[in-house]
């Protein structure tokens, strides 16, 4: 679905005032390659500033890199810019597709002339959004009236109204509460799953990544420094693992060999074990008996944040 292979793009910009300023050059994306296949969901992660919003904006046609090759669908996204977007949906958590003036119902209706979207084909996904994202009890409001959470939805049916097999999410959760934010990653899963759209997904809210996507890739500095599996990314950075013990009594000593013990609160004992170690459940059964157990993963949020602080990705820039 998607090719890029060697990417760059250099921005030139200009500083210091207009008669004694000078020009400096900004490389936002250098030598990045990767492929999404059809039908996967992978989550586009770094800072800001690290060059996710540049190769979205290629992929999607609005930016001309200065060098590589990019293909989508098949189709070079700047060169085929017509033929391209009527293949793709985008979401972007600032922005809206809608009419600001105008009820939900005719932004999508104006949307359907836009993509030739059959009457019939119109209908029943119309039917089946409003059902999936809730859309019935603010269908006929203006999108100026809209909440937040409420634009969100009605974007995204927007985005997928002409069944484009591509979808780009830019911040698709940003700033909406609990339960909108969890209608609209069930929304994402059904159609990926469903309809096998491939989903590109970029953004800072990790639970976004962890409920979505298998697979991750980590930009920064322009430079692409890991491009894998969300389980591989935790086993190499997520640090360890810990296994929350619920003993039938509290235990006269709760230390155990080979465990790091974290935190014994009567009855109920945190350890500490290597995260790609074997649960050691053989070792806590002998230790007392036990009422209950439970491991917890290393937190995604706080893997990201020790692999962006401490540098664990660096790329070794010229």
């Amino acid at each position: 679905m998607i090719d890029v292979q060697h990417l760059h793009k250099t921005y030139r910009v200009r500083s210091g005032g207009l008669l004694r300023g000078h020009t400096r050059e900004l490389q936002a994306v250098r030598d990045v390659s990767f492929t999404v296949q059809a039908g996967e969901v992978v989550g586009y992660l770094g800072p800001n500033g690290a060059g996710k919003s540049t190769t979205i904006k290629v992929l999607t046609g609005l930016l001309v890199p200065d060098g590589g090759a990019v293909t989508v669908g098949g189709l070079v996204p700047w060169r085929e810019r017509r033929r391209h977007v009527a293949r793709l949906g985008a979401v972007f958590g600032q922005r809206t597709t809608l009419w600001w003036d105008l009820p939900v119902r005719d932004s999508l209706e104006l949307l359907r002339h836009v993509y030739r979207v059959p009457s019939a084909r119109f209908r029943e996904n119309l039917g089946r959004f409003t059902d999936l994202l809730d859309l019935g009890p603010f269908l006929d409001t203006p999108a100026r009236s809209l909440s937040l959470g409420q634009r969100m939805r009605a974007d995204l049916a927007a985005a997928l109204l002409h069944d484009p097999a591509l979808l780009f999410l830019d911040e698709p959760t940003v700033g909406l509460d609990v339960v909108a934010r969890e209608r609209i990653r069930e929304f994402v899963g059904v159609v990926n799953r469903e309809q096998g759209v491939t989903v590109l997904l970029t953004t800072h809210d990790l639970t976004d990544v962890q409920r979505l996507a298998r697979r991750v890739m980590i930009i920064d500095h322009g430079t692409l420094l890991f491009d894998g599996a969300l389980a591989t990314l935790q086993e190499r950075f997520g640090g360890a693992r810990e296994l929350q013990v619920d003993y039938e009594i509290p235990p006269a000593d709760p230390r155990i060999a080979g465990l790091d013990l974290l935190h014994a609160d009567g009855a109920r004992v945190r350890y500490a074990f290597a995260g790609a170690a074997a649960v050691p459940i053989a070792r806590v059964t002998a230790h007392a008996p036990v009422r209950d157990l439970a491991v917890l993963e290393p937190d995604i949020e706080a893997t990201v944040r020790r692999i962006y602080e401490g540098g664990l990705l660096r790329p070794t820039l010229p």
